[in-house]
């Protein structure tokens, strides 16, 4: 019978399921009518059991009167509904109430003049918090959270980085009156939330990316691990390095040349990154974009599900449609050609991995969601849980030309390996793993110690000037340190001692304390560790003062 009503009104169709109607507590079901009017729709089956089991109602009309009755009296507003009575083989009937998803959202259940609103997660109608409240209330008016003002004024914050891309992006020359027309800010000079996550000093602390590799397939010891701050454009720029970096790449041997085989498609991971960023619900203070890589798979997690409170993993991805929760946003990365208005992107993503050598169907990127959630997980290309010999096609010349080849691969494959570690691989000493090293002028070490890691350069970005020497008093269980670069612009998260830190990250010592403002990103600054104290979910107070007044979150700029 269960399968029977899925078959007939869809699989995405949320169900529920009562053998008889309630009377005495009707609010057992009309939080379900709240629930679903609030979020995708659904049906209500009375005269089934929860094991799918036909029962049958004895008077199906009484029935249908009393819960139409109950609708209009209990519920505010009143949600568009259906109710249709069936015959069954015992000779009696089943009643099938069908609330459709509505528009005029909160849809509140009131009784003794207390209003409650209802939402539907997982198979269960729960009641909604603050926040989920106040998600209704900008639906229920037809708006968005990127729309909506603030109190930041146009000479309070600049546009630099979105100028810079704009032109990189388009060839074009930007003009102010672009901000305008990307929505921005508004004819009286005020930033709307979209403008102030798109500004230079973008003040907000929830605009954050975390980035993390773990070490194994959990989340156990951290490999590197690194939090950004700052504008949208800003925290992409960022995350794409972080999986640029740790994108590793293996290789095919073909009978006249190597193929190269990366981890993940490049392009997949700046789709699902953008999908990410533009998507996620900013009204969700306290909660950030995570990157999580493990030995195995990379997961994207973002706050805030569908849009339209379904499951994508319920959902055919041809099917689903394009829907925005930040319209704005979304626009304005359209512009700079980094999505597609179509709402291709979760297909993008599976594309694009699909043309990885190698591919298989069993390495297909999957989402999952909540209603407060959103997940991308997308899996190594080159992971497999068999064991292989490591020491197999190791040169056996320290001489041939291939034994400098070996080490190179394996640093690619690891960029945190030690001389040691190499050195067992192919059974000879760390010595001469570091010697060997120390003649490749393209291969140098990136940071301090056990924190830093490997870095292959291509040879344009080899200094012609620059010895190439490796310590000779370094551990061999430890990577020799080549310094770095003075110009790196992130903030990475290890257990030092605040002169390796400040080394690490190449800045001036009070630079970090102070939590100054990083510059010389692709995108723009970065805010390293400054601490904002804005709370700014008062742009979400104007949409549900008149609902509760413990909705609104008091707001004030810094």
């Amino acid at each position: 019978m269960i399968d029977d009503i899925k078959q007939t009104y869809g699989e995405n169709t949320t169900c529920d399921f009562k053998k008889a109607v309630e009377r005495k507590q009707p609010k057992s079901w009309l939080k379900s009518v709240s629930a679903f009017a609030n979020t995708v729709g659904g049906v209500f089956v009375f005269g089934v059991n929860d094991d799918g089991e036909t029962i049958g109602l004895e008077n199906a009309k009484a029935d249908a009167e009393f819960i139409s009755d109950r609708i209009k009296v209990f519920m505010d507003p009143v949600p568009e509904f259906e109710l249709v009575t069936k015959p069954t083989e015992n000779g009696r009937f089943i009643l099938e109430l069908h609330v459709l998803a509505g528009d005029m959202t909160p849809y509140y259940y009131v009784n003794s003049g207390t209003h409650s609103a209802f939402i539907r997660i997982g198979d269960e109608s729960v009641i909604t918090n603050a926040h989920q409240l106040s998600a209704l209330v900008l639906k229920g008016r037809n708006r968005t959270y990127d729309s909506l003002l603030t109190e930041y004024h146009l000479g309070e914050l600049t546009f630099d980085t979105l100028a810079k891309t704009y032109q990189k992006q388009t060839g074009l020359p930007f003009e102010d009156k672009l901000l305008q027309s990307f929505s921005l800010v508004t004819d009286d000079g005020l930033l709307t939330q979209a403008g102030v996550l798109f500004s230079d000093q973008c003040p907000y602390r929830h605009s954050s990316l975390y980035c993390t590799r773990w070490n194994g397939l959990e989340k156990d010891d951290a490999l590197d691990s690194r939090e950004y701050q700052g504008n949208l454009l800003t925290l992409l720029d960022a995350g794409v390095q972080f999986m640029t970096l740790h994108n590793k790449k293996g290789w095919i041997k073909l009978p006249n040349r190597r193929l190269d085989t990366p981890d993940y498609s490049d392009r997949a991971l700046f789709e699902a990154l953008v999908n990410a960023l533009i998507h996620r619900d900013y009204s969700e203070l306290g909660s950030e974009v995570h990157i999580d890589i493990y030995d195995n798979r990379l997961v994207i997690y973002s706050p805030g599900g569908m849009f339209d409170g379904s499951l994508i993993q319920n959902r055919d991805l041809n099917e689903v449609p394009s829907r925005r929760r930040n319209p704005i946003l979304a626009d304005v990365f359209t512009q700079f050609g980094y999505m597609e208005k179509r709402g291709s992107g979760l297909r993008k993503i599976r594309n694009e991995t699909a043309k990885l050598p190698g591919f298989t169907n069993e390495k297909r990127p999957t989402f999952r969601s909540q209603y407060e959630s959103f997940f991308t997980e997308i899996l190594n290309n080159n992971y497999s849980d068999e064991v292989q010999s490591e020491t197999q096609d190791v040169p056996q010349s320290e001489t041939d030309k291939s034994f400098d080849l070996w080490i190179e691969e394996q640093i690619k494959k690891d960029p945190w390996v030690t001389t040691k570690k190499i050195a067992e691989l192919c059974g000879k000493s760390a010595k001469t793993i570091k010697r060997h090293i120390a003649t490749m002028a393209h291969i140098t070490y990136v940071g301090v110690g056990k924190n830093g890691h490997w870095e292959v350069l291509s040879s344009q970005d080899v200094p012609q000037d620059v010895p190439h020497d490796v310590p000779h008093d370094v551990p061999h269980d430890v990577p020799h340190d080549v310094p770095q670069d003075d110009n790196v612009n992130v903030s990475v998260n290890v257990a030092q001692n605040v002169a390796d830190v400040v080394k690490d990250v190449a800045v001036n010592e009070a630079d970090v304390v102070k939590g100054k403002t990083l510059d010389g990103s692709v995108f723009g600054s970065v805010n390293v560790s400054e601490d904002v104290s804005v709370n700014d979910g008062d742009v979400i107070k104007d949409v549900v003062k008149n609902v509760a007044k413990d909705v609104a979150i008091k707001s004030k700029k810094q």
